[in-house]
C-alpha cells in the first residue's frame, strides 16, 4: 500500500513539474520613457564639520611579549574636526582585548585617548585583534588594530623530589 502511494504522489508531482514547464509567462510591459535620473544616496550623510579623529597610530605592534601579563598600549588622537566628538561605544573583536574609553565629549583641537589591554594568559602565538569604535565622528565605525607575538611562559625548574632538613635551634 504505501508503495502505491509513493507511486502515485511522484507521478502527480511530476505532472505539476512538467505543466509548470509549459506556461510562458508574459513578457515584461514596456517602460516608460527616460525620466531624467536624480542622484541616490550611496551611504550615510556625514556632517562636513562633525568631529575626526586623527590618531598618532592606527596599529600597535607589541613585537614579542611574554605570556601572563597584560598587553597594553593607549591609542592617542587628536579632533581634528569642528564639532566635539561623542564615543558611544567601543570593544575588541574578542573578549581578550578591552577597551576603554574617554566618556567626555572630545572638543575640537583637544586630545583623547583609548586605553587597550589584552590577555595574554594562556595566549600564545600571534596577536591579530582589532578595537573598534562608534562615534559620532567622521570616520564611524573606526577600527584600530593590535598586533605581536605572545611568547610562552618559561618552564618551572624541574624539582628532584628531595627535602631539604631545617636546622634545629
Amino acid at each position: 500500500m504505501k508503495k502505491v502511494f509513493i507511486a502515485i504522489l511522484c507521478l502527480s508531482m511530476g505532472a505539476v513539474a512538467a505543466n509548470a514547464q509549459d506556461k510562458k509567462t508574459p513578457a515584461p510591459a514596456p517602460a516608460p520613457a527616460a525620466a531624467p535620473q536624480q542622484a541616490v544616496p550611496t551611504g550615510p550623510v556625514v556632517d562636513p564639520d562633525a568631529g575626526e579623529f586623527k590618531f598618532k597610530e592606527e596599529t600597535h605592534d607589541f613585537g614579542e611579549i611574554p605570556e601572563g601579563p597584560l598587553g597594553e598600549t593607549d591609542f592617542e588622537f587628536k579632533n581634528t574636526g569642528k564639532k566635539p566628538i561623542v564615543i558611544s561605544d567601543a570593544h575588541g573583536s574578542c573578549g581578550c582585548t578591552v577597551p576603554t574609553w574617554p566618556k567626555e565629549p572630545i572638543l575640537p583641537g583637544k586630545k583623547g585617548m583609548i586605553h587597550v589591554a589584552y590577555t595574554t594568559n594562556g595566549r600564545q602565538g600571534p596577536i591579530m585583534k582589532d578595537v573598534t569604535i562608534n562615534s559620532n565622528a567622521k570616520q564611524s565605525p573606526m577600527v584600530l588594530h593590535i598586533r605581536g607575538t605572545v611568547k610562552p611562559k618559561p618552564a618551572a625548574p624541574a624539582t628532584t623530589g628531595t627535602v631539604t632538613p631545617t636546622p634545629a635551634h
